[in-house]
């Protein structure tokens, strides 16, 4: 039987006014150091956005969310924050701010199969 790994994730939420609190869940960033896997996988109902906010713009939405899967690829001529260890990009990504694109807390398990932790917790977390 293989073996479990730990891995750590979180909800990403859109916080269209962040002075009221309310946000919307729209992906699940999961990494599992020992599989040095980061990912990210999200989806934006733009026509749920514009219920539950009428004046947040899609667009920008959208390139802040692929923003956070390129910075989980990582890549050496990406930027600062893409050429940082996995670990840092992690811990980088789920920082507590005060933007429209949040993290919750940190939440951790133990998992056989990352990808597919990932994708039950997106099920579970988002749609």
């Amino acid at each position: 039987m293989p073996g479990k790994h730990l891995f750590e994730y979180a909800v990403i939420r859109v916080v269209p006014r962040v002075e009221r609190g309310e946000f919307m869940n729209v992906g699940v960033i999961l990494y599992c150091p020992s599989q040095g896997f980061l990912r990210v996988v999200y989806e934006l109902d733009e026509s749920r956005l514009k219920a539950f906010c009428k004046s947040t713009d899609y667009d920008d939405i959208n390139s802040y969310l692929n923003a956070l899967e390129q910075i989980c690829k990582g890549k050496k001529d990406g930027g600062a924050i893409e050429s940082l260890p996995i670990a840092s990009r992690f811990r980088w990504l789920t920082a507590t701010r005060s933007t429209v694109i949040q993290a919750s807390k940190v939440h951790s398990g133990f998992c056989i199969d990352p990808e597919q932790t990932l994708q039950h917790l997106f099920v579970q977390q988002v749609c």
